[in-house]
Protein backbone atom coordinates (compact mmCIF):
# COMPACT_ATOMS: atom_id res chain seq x y z
CA UNK A 1 0.00 0.00 0.00
CA UNK A 2 1.12 3.54 -0.66
CA UNK A 3 0.46 6.18 2.06
CA UNK A 4 -2.84 7.25 0.53
CA UNK A 5 -4.10 3.66 0.29
CA UNK A 6 -2.94 3.04 3.86
CA UNK A 7 -4.79 6.03 5.36
CA UNK A 8 -7.90 5.34 3.24
CA UNK A 9 -8.04 1.76 4.54
CA UNK A 10 -7.58 2.95 8.12
CA UNK A 11 -10.26 5.65 7.84
CA UNK A 12 -12.78 3.36 6.11
CA UNK A 13 -12.31 0.87 8.95
CA UNK A 14 -12.71 3.66 11.52
CA UNK A 15 -15.98 4.81 10.01
CA UNK A 16 -17.44 1.31 10.42
CA UNK A 17 -15.65 -0.05 13.50
CA UNK A 18 -13.73 2.71 15.31
CA UNK A 19 -14.49 3.67 18.88
CA UNK A 20 -16.51 6.88 19.11
CA UNK A 21 -18.10 6.69 22.57
CA UNK A 22 -15.13 6.99 24.93
CA UNK A 23 -15.60 9.75 27.54
CA UNK A 24 -12.74 11.90 26.22
CA UNK A 25 -14.24 11.75 22.72
CA UNK A 26 -17.28 13.66 23.97
CA UNK A 27 -17.03 17.45 24.14
CA UNK A 28 -13.47 17.26 22.84
CA UNK A 29 -11.06 19.88 24.20
CA UNK A 30 -7.27 19.91 24.45
CA UNK A 31 -7.63 19.59 28.22
CA UNK A 32 -9.78 16.45 28.08
CA UNK A 33 -7.60 14.83 25.41
CA UNK A 34 -4.42 15.68 27.34
CA UNK A 35 -5.66 14.23 30.64
CA UNK A 36 -6.87 11.06 28.92
CA UNK A 37 -3.57 10.61 27.07
CA UNK A 38 -1.54 10.96 30.28
CA UNK A 39 -3.83 8.51 32.09
CA UNK A 40 -3.59 6.02 29.22
CA UNK A 41 0.20 5.87 29.44
CA UNK A 42 1.05 2.46 30.92
CA UNK A 43 -2.66 1.89 31.68
CA UNK A 44 -5.53 0.04 29.97
CA UNK A 45 -8.58 1.91 28.66
CA UNK A 46 -10.90 -0.17 30.86
CA UNK A 47 -9.01 1.02 33.96
CA UNK A 48 -8.88 4.65 32.88
CA UNK A 49 -12.63 5.05 32.24
CA UNK A 50 -13.64 5.46 35.89
CA UNK A 51 -10.60 7.53 36.78
CA UNK A 52 -11.18 9.94 33.90
CA UNK A 53 -14.83 10.51 34.82
CA UNK A 54 -13.96 11.15 38.49
CA UNK A 55 -11.09 13.45 37.55
CA UNK A 56 -13.24 15.51 35.20
CA UNK A 57 -16.07 15.74 37.73
CA UNK A 58 -13.66 17.13 40.33
CA UNK A 59 -11.39 19.20 38.06
CA UNK A 60 -13.33 20.00 34.85
CA UNK A 61 -10.99 22.70 33.51
CA UNK A 62 -7.27 23.39 33.28
CA UNK A 63 -7.79 26.27 35.71
CA UNK A 64 -9.37 23.92 38.27
CA UNK A 65 -6.41 21.56 37.97
CA UNK A 66 -3.87 24.37 38.29
CA UNK A 67 -5.53 25.70 41.46
CA UNK A 68 -6.29 22.38 43.16
CA UNK A 69 -4.41 21.23 46.28
CA UNK A 70 -1.74 18.69 45.34
CA UNK A 71 -3.29 16.18 47.73
CA UNK A 72 -6.56 16.37 45.80
CA UNK A 73 -4.80 15.68 42.50
CA UNK A 74 -2.85 12.74 43.96
CA UNK A 75 -6.00 11.41 45.63
CA UNK A 76 -7.80 11.36 42.27
CA UNK A 77 -4.76 9.57 40.80
CA UNK A 78 -4.40 6.96 43.56
CA UNK A 79 -4.27 3.51 41.98
CA UNK A 80 -3.16 4.63 38.51
CA UNK A 81 0.53 4.47 39.46
CA UNK A 82 3.46 6.36 37.93
CA UNK A 83 2.59 9.35 40.12
CA UNK A 84 5.08 11.65 38.41
CA UNK A 85 2.42 11.83 35.69
CA UNK A 86 -0.05 13.42 38.12
CA UNK A 87 2.48 15.92 39.47
CA UNK A 88 3.48 16.87 35.91
CA UNK A 89 -0.18 17.32 35.00
CA UNK A 90 -0.54 19.98 37.65
CA UNK A 91 2.78 21.63 36.79
CA UNK A 92 1.71 21.85 33.15
CA UNK A 93 -1.73 23.21 34.07
CA UNK A 94 -0.08 25.95 36.11
CA UNK A 95 2.27 26.83 33.23
CA UNK A 96 -0.66 26.97 30.79
CA UNK A 97 -2.53 29.34 33.11
CA UNK A 98 0.54 31.47 33.79
CA UNK A 99 2.22 31.60 30.38
CA UNK A 100 -0.53 30.81 27.86
CA UNK A 101 -3.57 32.54 29.40
CA UNK A 102 -5.27 29.20 29.98
CA UNK A 103 -5.07 28.05 26.34
CA UNK A 104 -2.99 25.10 25.15
CA UNK A 105 -0.28 26.14 22.66
CA UNK A 106 -1.34 25.44 19.09
CA UNK A 107 2.00 23.92 18.21
CA UNK A 108 3.55 20.47 18.69
CA UNK A 109 7.00 21.82 19.55
CA UNK A 110 5.61 24.10 22.25
CA UNK A 111 3.47 21.28 23.63
CA UNK A 112 6.53 19.05 24.03
CA UNK A 113 8.21 21.73 26.15
CA UNK A 114 5.55 21.25 28.84
CA UNK A 115 6.24 18.82 31.73
CA UNK A 116 5.22 15.24 31.00
CA UNK A 117 4.26 15.80 27.35
CA UNK A 118 6.38 13.82 24.93
CA UNK A 119 6.24 13.91 21.15
CA UNK A 120 3.52 11.25 20.83
CA UNK A 121 1.29 12.85 23.48
CA UNK A 122 1.78 16.24 21.85
CA UNK A 123 0.82 14.71 18.51
CA UNK A 124 -2.34 13.23 20.02
CA UNK A 125 -3.39 16.54 21.57
CA UNK A 126 -2.66 18.44 18.35
CA UNK A 127 -4.37 15.99 16.00
CA UNK A 128 -7.35 14.91 18.13
CA UNK A 129 -8.36 18.27 19.58
CA UNK A 130 -6.85 20.83 17.16
CA UNK A 131 -6.98 19.04 13.80
CA UNK A 132 -3.27 19.58 13.17
CA UNK A 133 -1.31 17.06 11.12
CA UNK A 134 0.88 15.44 13.74
CA UNK A 135 1.94 11.78 13.81
CA UNK A 136 1.81 9.78 17.04
CA UNK A 137 3.66 6.70 18.22
CA UNK A 138 2.05 5.45 21.41
CA UNK A 139 2.23 1.79 22.38
CA UNK A 140 -0.70 0.73 20.21
CA UNK A 141 0.41 2.60 17.11
CA UNK A 142 3.98 1.42 17.60
CA UNK A 143 2.75 -2.19 17.52
CA UNK A 144 0.68 -1.64 14.36
CA UNK A 145 3.53 0.02 12.48
CA UNK A 146 6.24 -2.35 13.73
CA UNK A 147 4.20 -5.27 12.35
CA UNK A 148 3.23 -3.44 9.17
CA UNK A 149 6.86 -2.89 8.17
CA UNK A 150 8.29 -5.90 10.09
CA UNK A 151 10.55 -3.55 12.01
CA UNK A 152 13.64 -5.25 13.41
CA UNK A 153 15.07 -4.17 16.75
CA UNK A 154 13.50 -3.17 20.08
CA UNK A 155 11.40 0.02 19.56
CA UNK A 156 12.71 1.44 22.82
CA UNK A 157 16.13 1.85 21.27
CA UNK A 158 16.62 5.36 19.81
CA UNK A 159 17.68 4.13 16.36
CA UNK A 160 14.63 1.86 16.03
CA UNK A 161 12.27 4.51 17.41
CA UNK A 162 13.59 7.00 14.85
CA UNK A 163 12.81 4.55 12.03
CA UNK A 164 9.26 4.02 13.29
CA UNK A 165 8.72 7.77 13.63
CA UNK A 166 9.71 8.12 9.98
CA UNK A 167 7.09 5.49 9.07
CA UNK A 168 4.44 7.29 11.16
CA UNK A 169 5.27 10.60 9.51
CA UNK A 170 5.13 9.13 6.01
CA UNK A 171 1.75 7.45 6.52
CA UNK A 172 -0.11 10.20 8.40
CA UNK A 173 -2.60 11.86 6.01
CA UNK A 174 -3.24 15.58 5.58
CA UNK A 175 -7.02 15.32 6.03
CA UNK A 176 -9.20 13.82 8.77
CA UNK A 177 -6.10 13.59 10.94
CA UNK A 178 -8.19 13.45 14.12
CA UNK A 179 -10.08 10.38 12.88
CA UNK A 180 -6.92 8.76 11.54
CA UNK A 181 -5.11 9.19 14.86
CA UNK A 182 -8.01 7.70 16.79
CA UNK A 183 -8.30 4.87 14.26
CA UNK A 184 -4.63 3.92 14.59
CA UNK A 185 -4.95 3.77 18.38
CA UNK A 186 -8.14 1.73 18.03
CA UNK A 187 -6.53 -0.74 15.62
CA UNK A 188 -3.79 -1.46 18.11
CA UNK A 189 -6.19 -1.71 21.02
CA UNK A 190 -8.85 -3.90 19.41
CA UNK A 191 -7.37 -5.86 16.46
CA UNK A 192 -3.58 -5.63 16.40
CA UNK A 193 -3.29 -6.77 19.99
CA UNK A 194 -0.13 -7.98 21.68
CA UNK A 195 -1.20 -11.61 21.57
CA UNK A 196 -3.72 -13.28 19.26
CA UNK A 197 -4.12 -10.36 16.82
CA UNK A 198 -7.28 -10.49 14.67
CA UNK A 199 -5.44 -10.26 11.37
CA UNK A 200 -8.33 -11.49 9.22
CA UNK A 201 -10.39 -8.48 10.32
CA UNK A 202 -7.58 -5.96 9.88
CA UNK A 203 -7.89 -3.43 7.02
CA UNK A 204 -4.07 -3.44 6.62
CA UNK A 205 -3.55 -7.19 6.23
CA UNK A 206 -2.80 -7.03 2.50
CA UNK A 207 0.22 -4.81 3.10
CA UNK A 208 1.32 -5.96 6.56
CA UNK A 209 4.77 -7.51 6.26
CA UNK A 210 4.55 -9.40 9.55
CA UNK A 211 1.23 -10.96 8.47
CA UNK A 212 2.53 -11.84 5.02
CA UNK A 213 5.51 -13.54 6.66
CA UNK A 214 3.29 -15.31 9.21
CA UNK A 215 5.35 -13.67 12.00
CA UNK A 216 2.82 -11.34 13.63
CA UNK A 217 3.74 -12.34 17.18
CA UNK A 218 7.44 -11.74 16.56
CA UNK A 219 6.87 -8.00 16.21
CA UNK A 220 7.42 -5.60 17.81
CA UNK A 221 10.70 -7.07 19.01
CA UNK A 222 10.43 -7.27 22.83
CA UNK A 223 12.76 -5.57 25.25
CA UNK A 224 15.60 -7.83 26.36
CA UNK A 225 14.54 -9.29 29.70
CA UNK A 226 16.36 -8.54 32.91
CA UNK A 227 15.79 -10.15 36.30
CA UNK A 228 14.21 -7.56 38.58
CA UNK A 229 16.19 -6.96 41.78
CA UNK A 230 14.36 -7.62 45.05
CA UNK A 231 14.04 -5.19 47.95
CA UNK A 232 12.40 -5.59 51.34
CA UNK A 233 10.94 -3.13 53.80
CA UNK A 234 8.96 -3.29 57.03
CA UNK A 235 5.90 -1.05 57.27
CA UNK A 236 4.42 -0.54 60.75
CA UNK A 237 0.71 0.28 60.76
CA UNK A 238 0.56 2.32 63.97
CA UNK A 239 -3.11 2.49 64.97
CA UNK A 240 -4.41 4.53 67.91
CA UNK A 241 -7.63 4.07 69.90
CA UNK A 242 -9.52 6.40 67.54
CA UNK A 243 -9.00 4.14 64.54
CA UNK A 244 -6.33 6.42 63.09
CA UNK A 245 -3.07 5.31 61.49
CA UNK A 246 0.15 7.32 61.41
CA UNK A 247 1.21 8.31 57.87
CA UNK A 248 3.93 10.55 56.50
CA UNK A 249 4.31 12.46 53.25
CA UNK A 250 7.16 11.20 51.11
CA UNK A 251 9.61 13.66 49.54
CA UNK A 252 8.36 15.18 46.29
CA UNK A 253 11.08 13.47 44.24
CA UNK A 254 11.78 9.75 44.11
CA UNK A 255 9.58 6.74 44.72
CA UNK A 256 5.91 7.62 45.42
CA UNK A 257 6.95 11.27 45.43
CA UNK A 258 4.54 13.53 47.31
CA UNK A 259 2.25 10.66 48.34
CA UNK A 260 1.29 9.75 51.89
CA UNK A 261 2.73 6.45 53.04
CA UNK A 262 3.27 4.21 56.02
CA UNK A 263 6.67 4.52 57.70
CA UNK A 264 9.40 2.25 56.36
CA UNK A 265 11.84 0.48 58.67
CA UNK A 266 14.71 -1.93 58.18
CA UNK A 267 13.57 -4.07 61.13
CA UNK A 268 11.38 -4.03 64.24
CA UNK A 269 14.28 -2.86 66.38
CA UNK A 270 13.95 0.54 64.68
CA UNK A 271 10.38 0.82 65.94
CA UNK A 272 11.38 2.19 69.34
CA UNK A 273 13.06 5.21 67.74
CA UNK A 274 9.94 5.94 65.69
CA UNK A 275 7.71 5.58 68.77
CA UNK A 276 9.95 7.89 70.78
CA UNK A 277 9.95 10.49 68.01
CA UNK A 278 6.14 10.70 68.07
CA UNK A 279 5.70 10.11 71.82
CA UNK A 280 3.90 6.80 71.31
CA UNK A 281 3.45 3.92 73.74
CA UNK A 282 3.54 0.65 71.82
CA UNK A 283 0.90 -2.02 72.38
CA UNK A 284 0.08 -5.33 70.72
CA UNK A 285 1.90 -6.27 67.55
CA UNK A 286 0.43 -8.47 64.86
CA UNK A 287 2.22 -9.37 61.64
CA UNK A 288 0.08 -9.17 58.52
CA UNK A 289 0.32 -11.05 55.23
CA UNK A 290 3.29 -9.95 53.14
CA UNK A 291 2.55 -7.78 50.13
CA UNK A 292 4.72 -7.69 47.01
CA UNK A 293 4.58 -4.67 44.72
CA UNK A 294 6.31 -4.66 41.33
CA UNK A 295 7.83 -1.49 39.94
CA UNK A 296 9.33 -1.14 36.48
CA UNK A 297 12.86 -1.58 37.82
CA UNK A 298 12.51 -3.67 41.00
CA UNK A 299 10.16 -5.66 43.23
CA UNK A 300 9.38 -4.49 46.74
CA UNK A 301 8.39 -7.05 49.40
CA UNK A 302 6.49 -5.31 52.20
CA UNK A 303 6.31 -6.87 55.66
CA UNK A 304 3.39 -5.10 57.41
CA UNK A 305 2.88 -5.09 61.19
CA UNK A 306 -0.35 -3.88 62.77
CA UNK A 307 0.67 -2.24 66.03
CA UNK A 308 -1.68 -0.70 68.60
CA UNK A 309 -0.38 2.51 70.12
CA UNK A 310 -1.28 5.06 72.77
CA UNK A 311 -0.34 8.61 71.87
CA UNK A 312 0.44 11.15 74.56
CA UNK A 313 -2.54 13.53 75.01
CA UNK A 314 -0.52 16.52 73.79
CA UNK A 315 1.25 14.64 70.99
CA UNK A 316 0.85 16.20 67.58
CA UNK A 317 2.16 14.84 64.30
CA UNK A 318 4.86 16.91 62.62
CA UNK A 319 4.18 18.86 59.44
CA UNK A 320 4.79 15.88 57.15
CA UNK A 321 3.06 13.39 59.46
CA UNK A 322 -0.63 12.95 60.19
CA UNK A 323 -3.14 10.63 61.85
CA UNK A 324 -5.21 9.13 59.02
CA UNK A 325 -8.77 8.25 60.05
CA UNK A 326 -9.67 4.86 58.55
CA UNK A 327 -13.42 5.36 59.04
CA UNK A 328 -13.61 8.82 57.45
CA UNK A 329 -10.43 9.05 55.40
CA UNK A 330 -9.30 12.46 54.13
CA UNK A 331 -8.74 12.96 50.40
CA UNK A 332 -5.05 12.26 50.12
CA UNK A 333 -2.78 10.73 47.51
CA UNK A 334 -1.84 7.21 48.60
CA UNK A 335 0.47 4.70 46.97
CA UNK A 336 -1.56 1.69 45.75
CA UNK A 337 0.04 -0.87 48.12
CA UNK A 338 -0.39 1.50 51.08
CA UNK A 339 -4.07 1.84 50.22
CA UNK A 340 -4.36 -1.96 50.26
CA UNK A 341 -2.60 -2.21 53.61
CA UNK A 342 -4.85 0.45 55.14
CA UNK A 343 -7.92 -1.46 53.94
CA UNK A 344 -6.58 -4.61 55.56
CA UNK A 345 -5.86 -2.71 58.76
CA UNK A 346 -9.38 -1.27 58.85
CA UNK A 347 -10.83 -4.78 58.51
CA UNK A 348 -8.52 -6.17 61.21
CA UNK A 349 -9.27 -3.36 63.65
CA UNK A 350 -13.00 -3.78 63.09
CA UNK A 351 -12.90 -7.49 63.96
CA UNK A 352 -10.17 -7.61 66.63
CA UNK A 353 -10.63 -5.65 69.85
CA UNK A 354 -7.65 -3.88 71.36
CA UNK A 355 -6.11 -6.42 73.72
CA UNK A 356 -3.79 -4.06 75.49
CA UNK A 357 -0.10 -3.53 75.61
CA UNK A 358 2.45 -6.14 74.69
CA UNK A 359 4.32 -7.30 77.82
Amino acid sequence: MNPEQFSTAVLDWYDSHGRKDLPWQQGITPYRVWVSEIMLQQTQVSTVLGYFDRFMAALPTVNDLAAAPEDEVLHLWTGLGYYTRARNLQKTAQIIMREYAGEFPYNVDQLTELPGIGLSTAGAIASLSMGLRAPILDGNVKRVLARYVAQEGYPGEPKVAKQLWAVAERLTPHTRVNNYTQAMMDLGATLCTRSKPSCLLCPLKSGCQAHLLGLEIRYPIPKPRKVLPQRRTLMPILANHHGEVLLYRRPSSGLWGGLWSLPELDNLQSLDDLASRHDLRLGTRQIQAELTHTFSHFQLAIEPWLIRVDAAPAAMAEADWLWYNLATPPRLGLAAPVKKLLKRAADALATTPNSGETP
